[in-house]
């Protein structure tokens, strides 16, 4: 060890290569460092792909179904306007048909009608029968039960088993 170059000693070389041996690692972590960095791009690359493409499908999904949805409750409205428009005409046929009925039952049939006229026009020749021979009556209605009376002669005579029955004026 003569020829004037230092003389290392085995310590100092043990740290050499110790720190060679660092910097070889540290190189290696960096150049792992490195690959990751790229495989985490890479993989940020394919989450958003796939978020992407999961929030198209679902979109889509919820598309679908929206439409059915609307597709139903455009059902439900024609058939609310059916059963709406068939309580119309139901209202409106037992409004028109409940009044003819009561009419039907309360007022006479032309049969009725008929032998009603008859019997007025009957009624009506004897009135004019009575009035020829003169029994033209003054009669009105009397006292709060609006009783029926008639006009008496009280110069005549009373008549029957208890003098009850009395002559109409004018006969």
């Amino acid at each position: 060890m003569g020829d004037g170059a230092p003389v290392l000693s085995d310590s100092t070389m043990q740290v050499g290569l110790l720190m060679e041996s660092a910097q070889a690692h540290q190189k290696l972590a960096e150049t792992q460092l490195e690959t990751l960095r790229a495989h985490t791009q890479d993989l940020d690359c394919v989450v958003r792909d796939e978020i992407r493409r999961t929030l198209i499908q679902e979109l889509s999904m919820l598309t679908e179904e929206t439409a059915r949805a609307t597709r139903a409750l455009a059902r439900v409205r024609q058939g609310s306007a059916r059963r709406v428009a068939s309580w119309n005409v139901s209202a409106a046929l037992v409004c028109t048909l409940a009044p003819l009925a009561v009419a039907r039952w309360m007022l006479p049939s032309a049969a009725e009608i008929a032998a009603l006229r008859a019997q007025r026009d009957a009624l009506s020749s004897n009135l004019t029968a009575l009035k020829a021979q003169g029994a033209d009556i003054d009669w009105r209605r009397c006292g709060e039960e609006k009783r029926i009376c008639v006009r008496v002669d009280r110069k005549a005579p009373a008549y029957g088993g208890k003098a009850d029955y009395y002559v109409i004026q004018r006969y």
